[in-house]
């Protein structure tokens, strides 16, 4: 009910993220160490007799698509919204429209909480802004999900892992990637043991000239706001790697640089609209024929002056468009990995070699091939003969993995999740924990850095 406080809600201001009272940041890592070595964030069984009630902060594509008019349209009879937030005003009032709810805006998480009391906070504006949303709605006596990634820096992971440890609230993570059919497939032949024990992986992901030059004409091209595609992008591949080979990661070794966007390229403008070199730029993009875009960013820009359509070779640009990374595990396994952000096609390439054999798959995503309706995967026994499994690729955003993952949140919370599909905090974290010493490793020259310098998460050998 409205004006009621959720059980374990402490009041705004009471008590800001942190670390609790009395209690040094030495004294309460040493003694949360063990605690949040194997943490795992539970899920509470709640009846209810109506919907789960919804407050969502950050109205961007993923904030009005997924989180808002997909979810209201298809899971509507088990998820109220009733709350909407963002510090656009013009924007928010466009995403109450087109999300298709008639529940109140706010300008501030904290107000939204008070007036709307959610069950649940999910929070999908700006990475960087990630943290200090998901511990406010938990010192508030919520529960929280987010986008990826979790945050972008360590001393914001430390304060989520503070806020969670004095509160108790759960946290869920949409990695929505381990929802895919084909990547499940992947994960149910590994569990099997038909290539044996793993011992070394190869992952390579290829963003093409369309996907990856959006992401160096949004904000996500300032480390400030993104941590770098080695946080934004890869805490998805991170987190992939994390489940497949159901261990943590420990060591980590990276190079990175800026090649082909920002400040290589041969002019610049503010943005693509009203540019003089539209008409010789291949990168060139006209937002205004996309009218959800363009109603979206374009009509507000006076609130915030965000540039959707900014230039992609901007000297602002500061992250990386080409990775790699040497990643060891704690289990002994090695990875190479790889991410180029202006390739000609999008997809990737992986192989799990194993004592006994190997799978690989070439997953083809968009140029020139378009939407594919078939994904193969290819298991190669030691001594044997080739198998070629085939997964139909179905409709869906992301491969199909977003219906699934809705149907798990909201539909079957608590059904059995054989795979481990679903992520909780420490999956969150341990995915970032790669970019953010990935990041520091390229930024160094290459100088190695050890998962355990950045958290005080412990890596394990076994997830379990």
């Amino acid at each position: 009910m409205i004006g009621t406080r959720p059980a374990g809600h402490r009041t705004h201001g009471q008590a800001a993220p942190g670390r609790p009272d009395g209690l040094s940041r030495r004294t309460f890592l040493h003694t949360a160490g063990a605690a949040v070595a194997g943490l795992v964030t539970g899920r509470r069984a709640v009846a209810r007799s109506g919907p789960l009630r919804l407050a969502l902060i950050g109205t961007g594509i993923r904030g009005t698509g997924l989180w808002g008019r997909t979810l209201a349209r298809g899971w509507g009879d088990v998820v109220q919204h009733v709350g909407l937030c963002d510090p656009n005003p013009g924007r928010l009032a466009y995403a109450r429209e087109r999300i298709g709810v008639a529940c109140p805006t706010f300008a501030t998480l904290p107000e939204m909480i008070e007036a709307t009391a959610p069950e649940r906070v999910m929070v999908t504006s700006v990475d960087s802004t990630h943290a200090g949303h998901i511990a406010t709605a938990m010192e508030m006596g919520c529960d929280v999900m987010s986008e990826k990634p979790l945050c972008t820096t360590p001393e914001q992971l430390r304060q989520i892992l503070d806020a969670q440890q004095r509160t108790g609230r759960d946290l869920i993570v949409t990695h929505n990637y381990r929802y895919s059919p084909h990547r499940a497939r992947m994960k149910e032949i590994l569990l099997s043991g038909r290539i044996g024990r793993i011992t070394s992986v190869d992952f390579h992901w290829y963003l093409d000239v369309y996907h990856g030059a959006s992401y160096f004409r949004r904000w996500h091209g300032k480390e400030r706001f993104s941590g770098t595609l080695f946080v934004h992008k890869a805490s998805h591949h991170f987190d992939l790697l994390n489940w497949w080979i159901d261990s943590d990661p420990e060591l980590v070794t990276a190079f990175g640089d800026l090649e082909l966007y920002g400040r290589n390229g041969p002019f610049r403008s503010a943005r693509c609209r009203g540019c003089p070199h539209a008409s010789s730029c291949a990168y060139f993009w006209d937002i205004t024929t996309n009218e959800h875009l363009t109603r979206l960013y374009v009509d507000h820009e006076e609130h915030d002056g965000y540039l959707r359509d900014g230039c992609v070779f901007s000297d602002e640009i500061d992250i990386f468009d080409k990775m790699t990374a040497q990643i060891r595990y704690r289990n002994g396994v090695v990875v190479s990995y790889s991410c180029t952000a202006y390739s000609p096609y999008e997809g990737y390439r992986i192989a799990f070699n194993g004592t006994e054999g190997r799978l690989e798959a070439w997953i083809k995503e968009r140029q020139p091939w378009q939407e594919p309706d078939r994904d193969e995967l290819r298991v190669t026994r030691s001594f044997g003969d080739t198998e070629v499994v085939v997964v139909p690729h179905p409709t869906g955003e992301h491969g199909g993995a977003d219906p699934r993952m809705l149907d798990r949140i909201f539909r079957a919370p608590d059904a059995p999740d054989p795979l481990r599909q679903a992520a909780g905090l420490r999956d969150g974290a341990m995915a970032v924990l790669i970019g953010f010493a990935a990041r520091q490793s390229a930024r160094s020259g290459g100088e190695p850095v050890r998962i355990a310098e950045l958290s005080p998460l412990v890596p394990q050998a076994s997830r379990a």
